[in-house]
């Protein structure tokens, strides 16, 4: 079983591999030749991906193919409210539980981001306080993903706020580690819950980074 899901994780890491250097290759190479072998390569792994998901061919291009420029990771924040001995959790759509969070905006910062979906997702207005973390998601979510991504992880303050209903999640609430709901483990694990807790118990807490 372990030798399967590391042989299906092996080839999704294989068709990212291809698409990074078809990218940067097309984004630096002055060749007409290069250029149309790169722009080869890049439908290659996007086959790939289409071939052994059930993911469509023009969804496939539309995540993994329209970038330019030199590829690095995407950045998703999530924030850590601890409050009584207990960290605060949001309910999405699927049922799932998962700290506030979501993409980096282009037009603003990892700090801002995190206090926007804060008060989208859970209706609180908060301050960042402390970066627990920067994680390489692929080292410690699953399923991997078809593209990199790191993942913030702060301590937020409640300032004000209390939740309202949104087009994002259903409800919110505050658990002990003891009595975690079913998380959105693509999202956050328990063990990275159990980070957020040590950091804000800690006085010295130095970030983790991968």
């Amino acid at each position: 079983m372990e030798k399967e899901k590391y042989n299906n994780e092996q080839w999704l890491k294989w068709a990212v591999e291809l698409q990074s250097l078809a990218q940067a290759g097309l984004y630096y190479s002055k060749d007409v030749y290069d250029t149309e072998r790169y722009e080869r390569i890049r439908e290659i792994s996007a086959e790939m991906v289409t071939y052994k998901t059930d993911i469509s061919a023009d969804k496939v291009k539309d995540l993994f193919c329209c970038e330019t420029g030199y590829q690095t990771p995407k950045l998703d924040t999530r924030a850590a409210i601890i409050k009584d001995g207990k960290i605060l959790l949001v309910k999405e759509r699927n049922g799932k539980w998962s700290l506030p969070g979501g993409w980096v905006d282009v037009d603003i910062s990892v700090g801002e981001n995190a206090v926007k979906e804060v008060r989208e997702e859970a209706g609180l207005d908060v301050t960042v306080d402390r970066v627990v973390a920067l994680h390489d998601r692929d080292r410690h979510n699953h399923p991997v993903y078809a593209y990199k991504i790191c993942k913030v992880f702060v301590l937020c303050s409640v300032v004000g706020g209390e939740f309202r209903p949104n087009s994002e999640t259903l409800a919110s609430g505050y658990f002990g580690l003891d009595e975690l709901p079913e998380l959105a483990e693509e999202k956050n694990t328990e063990e990275q819950i159990r980070m957020c807790f040590d950091a804000y118990a800690s006085k010295k807490w130095e970030t983790v980074i991968d």
